[in-house]
């Protein structure tokens, strides 16, 4: 819960300081890149992080990510420009892309379907508590300018879950050969960037249509491609294709894409609406952000009770559409901004995300065995992140491109809420992305994680060559 923890607080404490961050060290064109290429970072080693848990152990993973955030951190406090910043952003993301995943892996792991649903509550809360911890610690530092201190509050963070881990974490390792598919996972980051740089810069750096832009998406596409065949002929590969090929699993990728660039359209975005519009303070900016992340562990506390009675398909479907219709309020409200009513449909929009994410992970975890469950876990949070740092990119070329229609003056009230308009209208076409892949969930599924469930009772020894698993709960 507390390295949980620290992937929930980044998700609203660093948007809230932006702008102050701005006024510091400069970039304002190049801020997205604080959260694509944090999510880029994520999204890449996701898939390999999930692999080495299926293989060497959750607990080594989870280890070396927390330290890694814990790294990125204190050179993200240090961080001179924003260069450097988008830098040392990078080393927490690569932190990042073990703790969250491992995390609800481990869950999966040591709690039943039934159980499940009660830990949602307990899971729920570490986000709840961040909800309003993050946006009040990144409004406070802002307004102290102090914002470095935001990223210094991770260090007694990641220490204590660290103690944690080593002190009450145990599992029962299968030391054996495995390869590590290094060329998979050198492709997946080198076409995801290229793709991310070419989305970021188009516009900006060079016109849509020049040679730049069209070598640089072009690149990124055909290492993607390579990366496929690569992936179709790899041992052991870091993103096996199967996955795409199980109904669940691959509705579950849909879902995450949507939720990932739904959630960083609010979340990258709304402070900087509020307080390029209104004028307010960074810590109202903050706590009306902040009632996003209290919708989704409310919903989701809900939800685990929900889905047992109803099924996963039609609680997924009710998050859908008050995703939808959330979306759509929001963006009918970007021309006459109000705190308030931003606050209130972010609300909802945070049930709508809780209702739409917990039960469908939880049902791509059931639908597979304990073998696969990293690998699955990893590719539902690897479709998360992408659609995250893929959501930053494009609206963050959407708002750069209606920041410069209207002077390029990122301090004029007009232009920030023309840009913030259309970003909240593309983030609306996102929502309508997010039903249609909640109505494609199968109606069924599979619950095969009980299957071998002796298998996660303490004190008994996996079957030969099938990995570690947890020695006790």
């Amino acid at each position: 819960m507390v390295s949980t923890g620290l992937v929930a607080i980044d998700a609203t404490v660093v948007a809230t300081a932006v702008p102050t961050i701005v006024d510091e060290i400069g970039g304002y064109a190049q801020y997205p890149w604080l959260f694509s290429v944090y999510l880029l970072a994520q999204s890449v080693t996701v898939p390999v992080y999930s692999k080495l848990a299926d293989t060497i152990g959750r607990k080594p993973v989870m280890l070396f990510g927390v330290a890694a955030f814990l790294l990125g951190s204190v050179l993200c406090g240090l961080a001179w420009s924003m260069p450097a910043l988008i830098a040392f952003r990078a080393v927490q993301g690569l932190g990042a892309g073990a703790i969250l995943p491992i995390a609800i892996t481990i869950t999966g792991d040591i709690y039943s379907l039934e159980e499940r649903a009660r830990v949602q509550g307990y899971i729920a809360s570490v986000w709840a508590v961040s909800a309003v911890l993050g946006p009040a610690l990144g409004g406070l530092f802002a307004e102290l300018e102090a914002w470095r201190w935001i990223f210094f509050i991770n260090i007694p963070l990641c220490l204590l879950a660290i103690g944690l881990l080593l002190r009450n974490f145990r599992e029962q390792a299968v030391r054996q050969g495995h390869r590590i598919d290094a060329a998979g996972a050198v492709l997946l980051a080198g076409g995801m960037g290229l793709l991310l740089l070419g989305v970021l810069e188009g516009g900006v750096a060079w016109e849509w249509l020049s040679p730049p832009s069209v070598l640089v998406l072009a690149g990124g596409a055909v290492l993607l491609v390579v990366f496929a065949l690569v992936e179709r002929r790899a041992a052991e590969p870091v993103l096996p294709l199967w996955l795409f090929t199980r109904p669940v699993i691959a509705a579950n990728i849909g879902l995450g894409l949507a939720i990932g660039g739904l959630l960083i359209g609010y979340t990258a975005f709304i402070p900087t609406y509020l307080e390029g519009s209104l004028g307010v303070s960074p810590l109202i900016a903050g706590l009306a952000l902040g009632t996003l992340t209290i919708g989704w562990p409310a919903a989701a506390t809900v939800s685990g009770r929900l889905y047992l009675r109803f099924g996963f398909r039609r609680v997924v479907i009710l998050g859908g559409l008050l995703a939808v219709a959330s979306a759509l309020a929001i963006a009918l409200l970007g021309p006459t901004p109000n705190a308030f009513a931003v606050a209130a449909i972010l609300l909802v929009t945070g049930a709508g995300l809780g209702f739409a994410a917990v039960p469908s992970l939880v049902a791509a975890q059931s639908s597979v065995v304990w073998q696969e469950r990293g690998v699955a876990t990893g590719a539902v949070m690897l479709a998360r992140s992408l659609g995250q740092a893929v959501g930053a990119a494009v609206l963050g070329a959407v708002s750069n491109a209606v920041i410069a229609q209207h002077g390029g003056d990122e301090r004029d009230p007009a232009a920030v809420i023309a840009a913030s308009t259309a970003v909240f209208v593309a983030a609306a076409v996102i929502a309508v992305l997010l039903a249609a892949a909640a109505f494609a969930l199968p109606r069924s599924v599979p619950n095969l994680s009980e299957a071998d469930a002796v298998g996660d009772e303490p004190g008994v020894d996996p079957a030969p060559g099938s990995g570690p698993r947890p020695a006790g709960r």
